[in-house]
């Protein structure tokens, strides 16, 4: 119990570490807001009109929410992650961390949720703005409140990925680089912006399965107050996958990296 104290004691340090760059760097978290509110407007009011005749219902805005939701989280967890860790190491703060009696877990720990918080306050702007281009919780304040649960766990797990990356590479241009590469193919090639229908069968069959388009599609479940069906979980799946596989080598990459 004491050791979990103590776990859980160096996660919130290192956290609240992060936090504190908010007020110190507000253009951070300015920029992170202004590229989603960006996209919003391009998709509802450039492509929407072509795009929305597609969509069940005929409603673009309902149905382009849940997708920009889940493009700007995973977007900011590799950026705030992973190019935060890169930084971290190429200062050596990393290497400070591990010369403190602080489990390594609990520094990497700290980043992931320090992001969290971070896209919570995106998330929170990015509502604001969706409700003046027409987008509506129609499936109430529980289906809200668990889409958007749903999202930042989501967002969480991801960057774990984004962890390891910024722990692989040399510097915090390769770490921007090589956390957003994967991402594009992985978020546009998806549910989020058109319906899969529309895509040729090769690419569709990527994009149905894909763990953006089963996490886009069960939050257009809560918000919108249709059946989830099986999304859900499949979500879920790809969530708690990513964090059993990639927290681990995270973790053995930080100790490795940092006995150099």
């Amino acid at each position: 119990m004491t050791a979990l104290r103590w776990w859980l004691s160096d996660a919130w340090v290192v956290t609240v570490r992060h936090l504190r760059r908010i007020p110190r760097q507000p253009d951070m978290l300015v920029f992170a807001t202004i590229q989603p509110i960006i996209f919003i407007v391009l998709f509802r009011y450039v492509f929407g009109g072509a795009i929305g005749k597609s969509v069940p219902g005929g409603d673009y805005a309902q149905f382009l929410m849940p997708g920009i939701f889940v493009q700007t989280v995973v977007f900011g967890s590799v950026a705030a992650t992973g190019i935060g860790i890169a930084a971290d190491m190429e200062k050596g703060i990393m290497d400070r961390f591990r010369s403190l009696p602080m489990t390594r877990t609990s520094v990497l720990l700290g980043h992931s949720l320090a992001d969290v918080v971070r896209n919570t306050m995106t998330v929170a702007v990015m509502v604001i703005v969706g409700l003046m281009v027409g987008f509506r919780f129609e499936g109430g304040f529980l289906g809200a409140v668990g889409g958007i649960g749903m999202l930042l766990f989501f967002g969480f797990a991801f960057s774990w990925i984004a962890a390891l990356i910024g722990l692989s590479v040399a510097s915090v241009e390769a770490a921007q680089s090589g956390g957003f590469i994967w991402l594009f193919p992985l978020t546009f090639a998806s549910s989020a912006f058109a319906p899969v229908e529309t895509m040729p069968g090769w690419l569709r069959a990527f994009a149905e399965h894909n763990p953006v388009s089963v996490t886009v599609n069960t939050l257009r479940g809560f918000f919108n107050g249709t059946d989830i069906g099986t999304n859900g979980w499949q979500s879920l799946a790809w969530a708690f996958g990513v964090i059993a596989v990639f927290l681990p080598l995270a973790v053995l990459k930080f100790r490795r990296a940092s006995s150099h």
